[in-house]
Protein backbone atom coordinates (compact mmCIF):
# COMPACT_ATOMS: atom_id res chain seq x y z
CA UNK A 1 0.00 0.00 0.00
CA UNK A 2 2.98 2.26 0.40
CA UNK A 3 3.92 4.96 -2.06
CA UNK A 4 7.24 6.71 -2.44
CA UNK A 5 9.22 6.71 0.77
CA UNK A 6 12.80 7.44 1.85
CA UNK A 7 15.40 4.87 0.91
CA UNK A 8 17.20 5.33 4.24
CA UNK A 9 16.10 6.01 7.82
CA UNK A 10 16.63 9.62 8.90
CA UNK A 11 19.93 10.41 10.57
CA UNK A 12 20.21 12.51 13.72
CA UNK A 13 23.10 14.88 13.03
CA UNK A 14 24.97 17.07 15.47
CA UNK A 15 24.63 20.82 14.99
CA UNK A 16 26.69 22.50 12.28
CA UNK A 17 28.74 24.25 14.98
CA UNK A 18 29.60 20.93 16.67
CA UNK A 19 30.44 19.32 13.34
CA UNK A 20 32.63 22.26 12.31
CA UNK A 21 34.58 21.93 15.57
CA UNK A 22 35.03 18.23 14.85
CA UNK A 23 36.26 19.06 11.35
CA UNK A 24 38.84 21.54 12.64
CA UNK A 25 40.01 19.01 15.22
CA UNK A 26 40.43 16.12 12.77
CA UNK A 27 44.17 15.38 12.66
CA UNK A 28 44.71 15.62 8.91
CA UNK A 29 42.67 18.79 8.46
CA UNK A 30 44.35 20.43 11.48
CA UNK A 31 47.77 19.60 10.01
CA UNK A 32 46.73 21.07 6.67
CA UNK A 33 45.77 24.32 8.42
CA UNK A 34 49.12 24.45 10.25
CA UNK A 35 51.05 23.98 7.02
CA UNK A 36 48.96 26.63 5.28
CA UNK A 37 49.94 29.12 7.99
CA UNK A 38 53.56 28.02 7.69
CA UNK A 39 53.68 28.44 3.91
CA UNK A 40 55.57 31.46 2.57
CA UNK A 41 57.99 32.77 -0.05
CA UNK A 42 60.65 30.28 1.03
CA UNK A 43 58.35 27.30 0.61
CA UNK A 44 59.46 25.40 -2.48
CA UNK A 45 57.03 23.25 -4.43
CA UNK A 46 57.26 21.05 -7.48
CA UNK A 47 55.41 21.39 -10.77
CA UNK A 48 52.37 19.60 -9.32
CA UNK A 49 52.21 21.83 -6.25
CA UNK A 50 53.79 19.20 -3.99
CA UNK A 51 56.44 20.10 -1.46
CA UNK A 52 59.92 19.32 -2.77
CA UNK A 53 61.72 16.54 -0.90
CA UNK A 54 64.08 18.96 0.81
CA UNK A 55 61.12 20.79 2.39
CA UNK A 56 59.40 17.72 3.85
CA UNK A 57 61.56 17.35 6.99
CA UNK A 58 60.96 21.00 7.88
CA UNK A 59 57.23 20.59 7.25
CA UNK A 60 57.18 17.48 9.45
CA UNK A 61 58.90 19.37 12.29
CA UNK A 62 56.34 22.18 11.90
CA UNK A 63 53.67 19.57 12.58
CA UNK A 64 55.51 18.27 15.63
CA UNK A 65 56.47 15.05 13.84
CA UNK A 66 59.78 13.31 13.48
CA UNK A 67 61.70 14.33 10.37
CA UNK A 68 61.83 10.73 9.16
CA UNK A 69 60.06 8.90 6.35
CA UNK A 70 56.80 8.59 8.30
CA UNK A 71 56.83 12.25 9.27
CA UNK A 72 57.56 13.25 5.69
CA UNK A 73 54.67 11.10 4.46
CA UNK A 74 52.24 12.72 6.91
CA UNK A 75 53.51 16.19 5.99
CA UNK A 76 53.15 15.45 2.29
CA UNK A 77 49.57 14.23 2.77
CA UNK A 78 48.60 17.27 4.86
CA UNK A 79 50.17 19.60 2.30
CA UNK A 80 48.22 18.03 -0.51
CA UNK A 81 45.00 18.49 1.47
CA UNK A 82 45.87 22.14 2.09
CA UNK A 83 46.40 22.70 -1.64
CA UNK A 84 43.24 20.84 -2.71
CA UNK A 85 41.05 22.75 -0.24
CA UNK A 86 42.42 26.19 -1.16
CA UNK A 87 44.13 26.71 2.18
CA UNK A 88 47.34 27.11 0.19
CA UNK A 89 47.84 28.83 -3.16
CA UNK A 90 50.58 27.71 -5.51
CA UNK A 91 52.55 30.07 -7.70
CA UNK A 92 53.34 28.16 -10.86
CA UNK A 93 57.05 27.55 -11.56
CA UNK A 94 57.09 29.68 -14.68
CA UNK A 95 55.72 32.63 -12.72
CA UNK A 96 58.22 32.37 -9.88
CA UNK A 97 61.23 34.64 -10.18
CA UNK A 98 64.59 33.60 -8.84
CA UNK A 99 63.54 30.00 -8.16
CA UNK A 100 65.29 26.89 -9.38
CA UNK A 101 64.02 25.41 -12.64
CA UNK A 102 60.77 23.52 -12.24
CA UNK A 103 60.09 24.87 -8.77
CA UNK A 104 57.43 27.29 -7.60
CA UNK A 105 56.44 28.85 -4.32
CA UNK A 106 53.40 28.78 -2.11
CA UNK A 107 51.45 31.16 0.10
CA UNK A 108 48.42 30.98 2.39
CA UNK A 109 45.25 30.78 0.29
CA UNK A 110 42.05 32.80 0.58
CA UNK A 111 40.22 29.90 2.21
CA UNK A 112 42.59 29.99 5.18
CA UNK A 113 40.73 33.05 6.49
CA UNK A 114 37.57 30.92 6.74
CA UNK A 115 39.19 28.84 9.48
CA UNK A 116 38.87 31.76 11.91
CA UNK A 117 36.17 33.93 10.34
CA UNK A 118 34.02 31.53 8.32
CA UNK A 119 30.64 30.14 9.28
CA UNK A 120 30.28 26.51 10.39
CA UNK A 121 28.79 25.75 6.98
CA UNK A 122 31.83 27.24 5.20
CA UNK A 123 34.22 25.22 7.35
CA UNK A 124 32.23 22.05 6.68
CA UNK A 125 32.35 22.78 2.95
CA UNK A 126 36.16 22.94 3.18
CA UNK A 127 36.22 19.69 5.12
CA UNK A 128 34.04 17.99 2.49
CA UNK A 129 36.52 19.09 -0.18
CA UNK A 130 39.24 17.50 1.92
CA UNK A 131 37.19 14.33 2.27
CA UNK A 132 37.04 14.07 -1.52
CA UNK A 133 40.83 14.22 -1.67
CA UNK A 134 41.22 11.48 0.94
CA UNK A 135 38.53 9.36 -0.72
CA UNK A 136 40.45 9.60 -4.00
CA UNK A 137 43.63 8.50 -2.20
CA UNK A 138 41.79 5.58 -0.61
CA UNK A 139 40.70 4.14 -3.96
CA UNK A 140 44.03 4.79 -5.70
CA UNK A 141 45.98 1.69 -6.78
CA UNK A 142 48.79 0.37 -4.66
CA UNK A 143 51.94 -1.12 -6.15
CA UNK A 144 55.36 -2.08 -4.89
CA UNK A 145 57.57 -1.42 -7.90
CA UNK A 146 56.73 1.66 -9.93
CA UNK A 147 59.28 0.70 -12.58
CA UNK A 148 57.26 -2.40 -13.49
CA UNK A 149 54.41 -0.14 -14.61
CA UNK A 150 56.42 1.93 -17.07
CA UNK A 151 56.17 0.83 -20.68
CA UNK A 152 58.80 1.01 -23.42
CA UNK A 153 57.56 4.47 -24.36
CA UNK A 154 58.23 5.73 -20.84
CA UNK A 155 54.51 6.11 -20.07
CA UNK A 156 52.67 4.34 -17.25
CA UNK A 157 50.84 1.25 -18.51
CA UNK A 158 47.58 1.47 -16.55
CA UNK A 159 46.43 -1.90 -17.86
CA UNK A 160 49.13 -3.50 -15.73
CA UNK A 161 47.52 -2.02 -12.64
CA UNK A 162 44.34 -4.03 -13.19
CA UNK A 163 42.65 -1.06 -11.59
CA UNK A 164 39.15 0.19 -12.40
CA UNK A 165 38.69 3.53 -10.59
CA UNK A 166 34.92 3.45 -10.98
CA UNK A 167 34.71 -0.08 -9.60
CA UNK A 168 36.99 0.81 -6.68
CA UNK A 169 34.93 3.90 -5.86
CA UNK A 170 31.69 1.95 -6.03
CA UNK A 171 33.05 -0.69 -3.67
CA UNK A 172 34.23 1.80 -1.05
CA UNK A 173 31.05 3.85 -1.34
CA UNK A 174 29.02 0.67 -0.95
CA UNK A 175 30.91 -0.23 2.24
CA UNK A 176 30.48 3.28 3.63
CA UNK A 177 26.80 3.17 2.69
CA UNK A 178 26.33 -0.10 4.57
CA UNK A 179 28.17 1.32 7.57
CA UNK A 180 25.94 4.41 7.42
CA UNK A 181 22.80 2.28 7.25
CA UNK A 182 23.91 0.17 10.20
CA UNK A 183 24.57 3.34 12.19
CA UNK A 184 21.26 5.11 11.52
CA UNK A 185 19.01 2.04 11.71
CA UNK A 186 16.74 1.96 14.76
CA UNK A 187 18.11 -1.44 15.72
CA UNK A 188 21.63 -0.64 14.54
CA UNK A 189 24.86 -0.68 16.53
CA UNK A 190 24.64 3.00 17.59
CA UNK A 191 28.10 3.70 19.07
CA UNK A 192 29.19 0.07 18.84
CA UNK A 193 31.98 -0.50 16.29
CA UNK A 194 31.24 -2.83 13.38
CA UNK A 195 33.62 -5.78 12.82
CA UNK A 196 35.57 -5.44 9.60
CA UNK A 197 34.82 -9.07 8.55
CA UNK A 198 31.08 -8.43 8.80
CA UNK A 199 31.38 -5.20 6.81
CA UNK A 200 33.43 -6.88 4.08
CA UNK A 201 31.00 -9.80 4.00
CA UNK A 202 28.09 -7.39 3.48
CA UNK A 203 29.62 -6.55 0.09
CA UNK A 204 30.72 -10.05 -0.90
CA UNK A 205 28.40 -12.72 0.55
CA UNK A 206 25.03 -12.97 -1.26
CA UNK A 207 21.99 -12.50 1.00
CA UNK A 208 20.59 -15.88 0.07
CA UNK A 209 23.84 -17.79 0.70
CA UNK A 210 23.79 -20.07 3.71
CA UNK A 211 27.29 -21.25 4.53
CA UNK A 212 29.89 -19.20 2.59
CA UNK A 213 32.13 -21.22 0.30
CA UNK A 214 35.91 -21.18 0.63
CA UNK A 215 36.11 -19.03 -2.49
CA UNK A 216 33.71 -16.46 -1.03
CA UNK A 217 35.61 -16.41 2.27
CA UNK A 218 38.82 -15.71 0.39
CA UNK A 219 37.13 -12.78 -1.34
CA UNK A 220 36.02 -11.51 2.08
CA UNK A 221 39.64 -11.73 3.28
CA UNK A 222 40.90 -9.79 0.26
CA UNK A 223 38.22 -7.15 0.78
CA UNK A 224 39.18 -6.85 4.45
CA UNK A 225 42.80 -6.16 3.60
CA UNK A 226 41.75 -3.54 1.09
CA UNK A 227 39.39 -1.94 3.62
CA UNK A 228 42.07 -2.01 6.30
CA UNK A 229 44.27 0.19 4.12
CA UNK A 230 41.37 2.46 3.21
CA UNK A 231 40.10 2.99 6.75
CA UNK A 232 43.64 3.80 7.89
CA UNK A 233 43.54 6.68 5.37
CA UNK A 234 39.99 7.76 6.21
CA UNK A 235 40.47 7.91 9.99
CA UNK A 236 42.78 11.00 10.10
CA UNK A 237 40.20 13.13 8.26
CA UNK A 238 37.72 12.33 11.05
CA UNK A 239 35.37 10.13 9.06
CA UNK A 240 35.74 7.00 11.16
CA UNK A 241 37.19 5.64 14.35
CA UNK A 242 39.16 2.58 13.34
CA UNK A 243 40.92 -0.23 15.16
CA UNK A 244 43.17 -1.74 12.47
CA UNK A 245 43.67 -5.41 11.74
CA UNK A 246 46.14 -6.92 14.17
CA UNK A 247 49.51 -6.89 12.42
CA UNK A 248 50.32 -10.24 14.00
CA UNK A 249 47.51 -11.75 11.92
CA UNK A 250 49.00 -10.36 8.74
CA UNK A 251 52.36 -11.85 9.66
CA UNK A 252 50.86 -15.33 10.02
CA UNK A 253 51.56 -17.36 6.88
CA UNK A 254 48.59 -19.13 5.22
CA UNK A 255 48.96 -22.80 4.37
CA UNK A 256 49.17 -21.89 0.67
CA UNK A 257 51.32 -18.75 0.31
CA UNK A 258 49.70 -18.10 -3.08
CA UNK A 259 46.30 -17.61 -1.48
CA UNK A 260 45.18 -15.18 1.26
CA UNK A 261 44.03 -16.76 4.48
CA UNK A 262 40.26 -17.17 4.37
CA UNK A 263 38.48 -15.34 7.17
CA UNK A 264 35.04 -16.40 8.34
CA UNK A 265 32.98 -13.23 9.04
CA UNK A 266 31.15 -15.11 11.82
CA UNK A 267 33.99 -14.93 14.35
CA UNK A 268 33.55 -15.09 18.10
CA UNK A 269 33.77 -11.91 20.15
CA UNK A 270 37.26 -12.64 21.44
CA UNK A 271 38.74 -12.91 17.96
CA UNK A 272 36.67 -10.46 15.96
CA UNK A 273 38.33 -7.31 17.28
CA UNK A 274 41.71 -8.56 16.03
CA UNK A 275 40.36 -8.39 12.48
CA UNK A 276 39.51 -4.70 12.69
CA UNK A 277 36.64 -2.63 14.10
CA UNK A 278 35.20 0.53 12.56
CA UNK A 279 32.65 3.15 13.57
CA UNK A 280 31.39 6.23 11.78
CA UNK A 281 31.94 9.40 13.79
CA UNK A 282 29.22 12.10 14.01
CA UNK A 283 31.29 14.00 11.43
CA UNK A 284 31.47 10.83 9.35
CA UNK A 285 27.69 10.53 9.34
CA UNK A 286 27.51 14.09 8.06
CA UNK A 287 30.15 13.45 5.41
CA UNK A 288 28.69 10.21 4.06
CA UNK A 289 25.21 11.71 3.97
CA UNK A 290 26.55 14.71 2.03
CA UNK A 291 28.12 12.37 -0.52
CA UNK A 292 24.89 10.39 -0.78
CA UNK A 293 22.87 13.55 -1.40
CA UNK A 294 25.30 14.58 -4.14
CA UNK A 295 24.75 11.14 -5.71
CA UNK A 296 20.97 11.62 -5.66
CA UNK A 297 20.27 9.26 -2.75
CA UNK A 298 17.31 10.11 -0.52
CA UNK A 299 19.03 10.40 2.87
CA UNK A 300 16.77 12.38 5.22
CA UNK A 301 17.92 14.01 8.45
CA UNK A 302 15.88 14.64 11.58
CA UNK A 303 14.89 18.30 11.73
CA UNK A 304 14.54 18.90 7.99
CA UNK A 305 10.75 19.04 8.29
CA UNK A 306 10.62 21.67 11.04
CA UNK A 307 9.70 24.43 8.59
CA UNK A 308 7.45 22.30 6.37
CA UNK A 309 3.66 22.13 6.56
CA UNK A 310 1.78 19.52 8.55
CA UNK A 311 1.05 17.44 5.46
CA UNK A 312 4.74 17.07 4.64
CA UNK A 313 5.45 16.10 8.25
CA UNK A 314 2.75 13.41 8.42
CA UNK A 315 3.63 11.99 5.00
CA UNK A 316 7.30 11.64 5.94
CA UNK A 317 7.20 10.39 9.54
CA UNK A 318 4.82 7.62 8.55
CA UNK A 319 7.87 5.72 7.29
CA UNK A 320 10.40 6.82 9.91
CA UNK A 321 11.52 4.53 12.74
CA UNK A 322 9.58 5.25 15.92
CA UNK A 323 12.31 7.20 17.74
CA UNK A 324 13.15 9.34 14.72
CA UNK A 325 9.45 10.02 14.02
CA UNK A 326 8.92 11.26 17.55
CA UNK A 327 12.05 13.44 17.46
CA UNK A 328 11.03 14.95 14.12
CA UNK A 329 7.51 15.65 15.39
CA UNK A 330 8.78 17.29 18.57
CA UNK A 331 11.01 19.63 16.55
CA UNK A 332 8.06 20.49 14.28
CA UNK A 333 5.80 21.23 17.25
CA UNK A 334 8.42 23.38 18.97
CA UNK A 335 8.12 26.00 16.26
CA UNK A 336 4.34 26.44 16.53
CA UNK A 337 1.65 27.48 18.96
CA UNK A 338 0.01 24.33 20.34
CA UNK A 339 -3.52 25.14 19.19
CA UNK A 340 -2.33 26.15 15.73
CA UNK A 341 -0.26 22.99 15.45
CA UNK A 342 -3.22 20.79 16.44
CA UNK A 343 -5.47 22.47 13.89
CA UNK A 344 -2.90 22.13 11.09
CA UNK A 345 -2.35 18.46 11.90
CA UNK A 346 -6.06 17.66 11.78
CA UNK A 347 -6.50 19.47 8.47
CA UNK A 348 -3.54 17.57 6.98
CA UNK A 349 -4.93 14.24 8.23
CA UNK A 350 -8.03 14.44 6.02
CA UNK A 351 -8.16 12.72 2.67
CA UNK A 352 -9.10 9.58 0.77
CA UNK A 353 -5.75 9.10 -0.97
CA UNK A 354 -3.59 6.05 -0.37
CA UNK A 355 -1.45 7.69 2.31
CA UNK A 356 -4.31 9.24 4.28
CA UNK A 357 -4.81 6.40 6.84
CA UNK A 358 -1.16 6.53 7.87
CA UNK A 359 -1.32 10.33 8.10
CA UNK A 360 -4.27 10.02 10.47
CA UNK A 361 -2.44 7.49 12.62
CA UNK A 362 0.56 9.79 12.96
CA UNK A 363 -1.69 12.79 13.45
CA UNK A 364 -3.10 11.05 16.52
CA UNK A 365 0.41 10.29 17.76
CA UNK A 366 1.52 13.88 17.13
CA UNK A 367 -1.49 15.24 19.00
CA UNK A 368 -0.43 13.20 22.03
CA UNK A 369 2.62 15.50 22.24
CA UNK A 370 0.52 18.69 22.28
CA UNK A 371 -0.66 20.12 25.59
CA UNK A 372 -4.12 18.66 26.28
CA UNK A 373 -5.82 21.98 27.02
CA UNK A 374 -4.45 23.53 23.83
CA UNK A 375 -5.41 20.62 21.57
CA UNK A 376 -8.78 19.62 23.05
CA UNK A 377 -10.76 22.51 21.53
CA UNK A 378 -9.41 21.70 18.06
CA UNK A 379 -10.04 17.97 18.51
CA UNK A 380 -13.63 18.48 19.68
CA UNK A 381 -14.26 20.60 16.59
CA UNK A 382 -13.91 17.50 14.38
CA UNK A 383 -16.05 15.06 16.40
CA UNK A 384 -18.69 15.04 13.67
CA UNK A 385 -16.17 14.72 10.83
CA UNK A 386 -16.57 11.41 9.00
CA UNK A 387 -12.81 10.91 8.64
CA UNK A 388 -11.57 12.40 11.91
CA UNK A 389 -14.43 11.78 14.33
CA UNK A 390 -13.20 8.35 15.39
CA UNK A 391 -9.64 9.58 15.84
CA UNK A 392 -10.94 12.50 17.93
CA UNK A 393 -12.93 10.22 20.24
CA UNK A 394 -9.96 7.91 20.80
CA UNK A 395 -7.70 10.87 21.60
CA UNK A 396 -10.22 12.35 24.08
CA UNK A 397 -10.91 9.00 25.74
CA UNK A 398 -7.21 8.31 26.24
CA UNK A 399 -6.93 11.58 28.18
CA UNK A 400 -9.96 10.88 30.37
CA UNK A 401 -11.96 13.75 28.89
CA UNK A 402 -15.60 14.00 29.88
CA UNK A 403 -18.59 14.31 27.57
CA UNK A 404 -17.09 12.19 24.82
CA UNK A 405 -20.04 11.28 22.57
CA UNK A 406 -20.60 7.62 21.74
CA UNK A 407 -19.61 6.96 18.13
CA UNK A 408 -22.17 5.55 15.71
CA UNK A 409 -21.53 1.99 14.55
CA UNK A 410 -20.60 3.16 11.08
CA UNK A 411 -17.81 5.31 12.54
CA UNK A 412 -16.50 2.39 14.63
CA UNK A 413 -16.13 0.18 11.57
CA UNK A 414 -14.73 2.99 9.44
CA UNK A 415 -12.05 3.64 12.09
CA UNK A 416 -11.24 -0.08 12.24
CA UNK A 417 -10.66 -0.23 8.48
CA UNK A 418 -8.70 3.02 8.55
CA UNK A 419 -6.46 1.81 11.38
CA UNK A 420 -5.68 -1.47 9.63
CA UNK A 421 -5.00 0.35 6.37
CA UNK A 422 -2.51 2.57 8.19
CA UNK A 423 -0.75 -0.38 9.79
CA UNK A 424 -0.50 -2.20 6.46
CA UNK A 425 0.96 0.89 4.81
CA UNK A 426 3.50 1.16 7.61
CA UNK A 427 4.66 -2.40 6.88
CA UNK A 428 4.07 -3.47 10.47
CA UNK A 429 5.27 -6.75 11.93
CA UNK A 430 3.11 -9.74 10.95
CA UNK A 431 2.60 -10.74 14.60
CA UNK A 432 1.38 -7.26 15.52
CA UNK A 433 -0.97 -7.14 12.55
CA UNK A 434 -2.35 -10.57 13.40
CA UNK A 435 -3.01 -9.43 16.95
CA UNK A 436 -4.81 -6.34 15.70
CA UNK A 437 -6.92 -8.40 13.29
CA UNK A 438 -7.88 -10.91 15.99
CA UNK A 439 -8.67 -8.12 18.40
CA UNK A 440 -10.98 -6.33 15.98
CA UNK A 441 -12.90 -9.43 14.99
CA UNK A 442 -13.10 -10.58 18.62
CA UNK A 443 -14.54 -7.27 19.83
CA UNK A 444 -17.24 -7.08 17.17
CA UNK A 445 -19.40 -10.12 16.49
CA UNK A 446 -20.33 -10.33 12.84
CA UNK A 447 -17.45 -7.99 11.97
CA UNK A 448 -17.16 -9.11 8.36
CA UNK A 449 -20.93 -8.90 7.75
CA UNK A 450 -20.70 -5.18 8.46
CA UNK A 451 -17.15 -4.38 7.37
CA UNK A 452 -17.62 -4.97 3.63
CA UNK A 453 -20.23 -2.17 3.58
CA UNK A 454 -17.81 0.42 5.02
CA UNK A 455 -17.43 3.37 2.65
CA UNK A 456 -13.64 3.53 2.84
CA UNK A 457 -11.35 3.41 -0.23
CA UNK A 458 -9.20 0.69 1.37
CA UNK A 459 -12.03 -1.59 2.56
CA UNK A 460 -11.52 -4.39 0.03
CA UNK A 461 -7.73 -4.32 0.34
CA UNK A 462 -7.90 -4.42 4.15
CA UNK A 463 -10.35 -7.32 4.15
CA UNK A 464 -8.11 -9.26 1.76
CA UNK A 465 -5.21 -8.68 4.11
CA UNK A 466 -7.30 -9.85 7.04
CA UNK A 467 -7.99 -13.05 5.10
CA UNK A 468 -4.24 -13.61 4.77
CA UNK A 469 -3.42 -12.72 8.36
CA UNK A 470 -6.21 -14.21 10.47
CA UNK A 471 -5.00 -17.47 12.05
CA UNK A 472 -8.55 -18.90 12.24
CA UNK A 473 -9.40 -20.59 8.93
CA UNK A 474 -13.14 -19.84 9.14
CA UNK A 475 -12.54 -16.18 9.98
CA UNK A 476 -9.98 -15.93 7.17
CA UNK A 477 -12.51 -17.38 4.73
CA UNK A 478 -15.17 -14.93 5.94
CA UNK A 479 -12.71 -12.08 5.41
CA UNK A 480 -12.05 -13.16 1.82
CA UNK A 481 -15.78 -13.38 1.14
CA UNK A 482 -16.27 -9.92 2.60
CA UNK A 483 -13.45 -8.58 0.41
CA UNK A 484 -15.17 -10.01 -2.67
CA UNK A 485 -18.43 -8.33 -1.67
CA UNK A 486 -16.64 -5.04 -1.08
CA UNK A 487 -15.09 -5.15 -4.55
CA UNK A 488 -18.43 -6.06 -6.11
CA UNK A 489 -20.10 -3.20 -4.25
CA UNK A 490 -17.44 -0.76 -5.47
Amino acid sequence: MSGDRPTLPPVRLNSDAELARDALASPLFARAVRLARWAGPATRVGAGGELVDEQLPEAARELGLEADDDGAAWASEAWRLAVDTGLVEIEEPEEAEGEEDGEGTAAPGENLELITSGSPQEILALWLDGLETVHADAIAPQFDDFADLVGEDGEIDFDKLEWDPEEEADFLDGVLGNLYLLTVAESGPADTPVPLPALAASMIVPDDMGEPTDGVLEQVSEAMMRLDDQFRLLEPIGLVEYQPVDEALMAEEPEDPAEPEAVDPALDEEDVSRYGMVRLTPLGLYGIRARMLDAGVDAPAVGELADKDAGALLDAVGHFPETAARAETVLWLNGREPATAARELLVAARGVDQGAPLRRLHCQQALSLVADEAAEHEVRAVLDDAELGGLARVWLAERGSVDVPTPPESMIFWLAIDTLAAQLDADGEVEELQGLVEGLTGQHSGFFDAAWRVDHPATAEVLEAMGRLHPDKKAAKDARKAAFKARSRA
